[in-house]
């Protein structure tokens, strides 16, 4: 049942509602009256809406293989859905939907007009306000029903891209379990990765016939946030990670970058922005101390400098034996996270 779903419950909840409506990915979704939400905030609170949005959601885990749906056709039929309602509610709107409805209750009406009695035929005065009456009731009923299926054709696409962003947090949260310290530069991405990257693949085939490439774009484009703030939160509890353990992690994100650029309508550039930043995140541990100051130097907005500088005096020197090796507290104390 998708009602029991962990990603219906979150929809529900009255924080992430309200950040998802200001999320600058919902200005692709119209509103419920039928309008394009095109209302953008500074780009300064937009990151803040994306960041304190993907905090909350990565504050779940452990996410549960239980708590989400692994039949792909359910979700499908959820596209499906979200595609019918918005069909309905822009028919009701452009007025096809009532004029069928107008038609067949004015035909019906006047059959019943041609079998009554001489004295109601009479009277234009009665006939005129039951005619006035029987129009009206239709089309304030039908206005709000519109209203009704477009917000649930909204929920629908909502529903989908938090589902995305869970699987992709309960993928990723394997990273934490194990140790990258390869003795050779691996060939192929995580095995984990690799079941992401294929099931963002299928999915958004699946969902191709029924969802427009803009709005396929909102339900993956919540992936590479979650993707590279998981992985970088998951720094902090590796025991450690040397040189090849770096390359494999670079890896992974190519991977995914390669699944998620795939999508049509996806945002290229801020996929490819989000990654790069996650990239250098893990390059930065294989950087010389020196040459690591004169980075920071020279990209200042990228990072926090400050406390970078602060615990300056640790350095990269704690590295045992293995020149590419950082032990997990140099990784805590050393490197604070990156502010997408």
């Amino acid at each position: 049942m998708v009602l029991e779903k962990q990603s219906y419950m979150l929809i529900g909840r009255h924080d992430i509602e309200k950040l998802m409506r200001r999320d600058p990915a919902s200005s692709c979704l119209p509103n419920p009256f039928g309008q394009p939400n095109m209302e953008r905030n500074a780009y300064d609170v937009d990151v803040e809406v994306e960041m304190e949005l993907c905090n909350l959601l990565l504050s779940l885990r452990p996410i549960k293989q239980e708590n989400l749906i692994r039949d792909d056709n359910k979700l499908i039929l959820l596209a499906s859905l979200s595609d019918s309602l918005e069909y309905v509610a822009d028919s009701i709107e452009s007025g096809h939907v009532y004029k069928h409805l107008h038609l067949g209750s004015c035909h019906k009406y006047h059959g019943r007009l041609g079998n009554a009695s001489n004295p109601v035929e009479e009277n234009g005065k009665q006939k005129g306000h039951h005619h006035s009456r029987t129009s009206s009731v239709p089309s304030r009923n039908l206005a709000s029903f519109a209203d009704e299926y477009r917000k649930l054709a909204i929920d629908c696409l909502k529903f989908l891209r938090v589902e995305m962003q869970l699987e992709t947090i309960f993928h990723m949260q394997e990273m934490t379990s194990r140790e990258y310290l390869d003795d050779q530069d691996a060939e192929e991405p995580d095995d984990f990765f690799i079941s992401l990257t294929a099931q963002i693949t299928q999915r958004d085939e699946e969902m191709a016939p029924f969802v427009a490439g803009v709005k396929r774009n909102y339900i993956f484009g919540g992936i590479c946030t979650i993707a590279a703030n998981a992985s970088m939160k998951a720094l902090a509890d590796m025991k450690s990670i040397n040189l090849f353990g770096v390359q494999q992690i670079c890896r992974n994100s190519i991977a995914l970058e390669q699944a998620l650029a795939a999508i049509p309508s996806i945002d290229s550039e801020t996929l490819q922005q989000r990654l790069d930043r996650f990239r250098i995140y893990y390059e930065l541990l294989n950087m010389p101390f020196k040459a690591l100051l004169a980075f920071i130097s020279e990209h200042e907005n990228l990072f926090t400098a400050t406390e970078l500088v602060h615990k300056s005096s640790k350095g990269l020197g704690a590295r045992k034996g293995d020149p590419g090796c950082c032990t997990r507290s140099v990784v805590r104390d050393f490197i604070p996270p990156v502010a997408f």
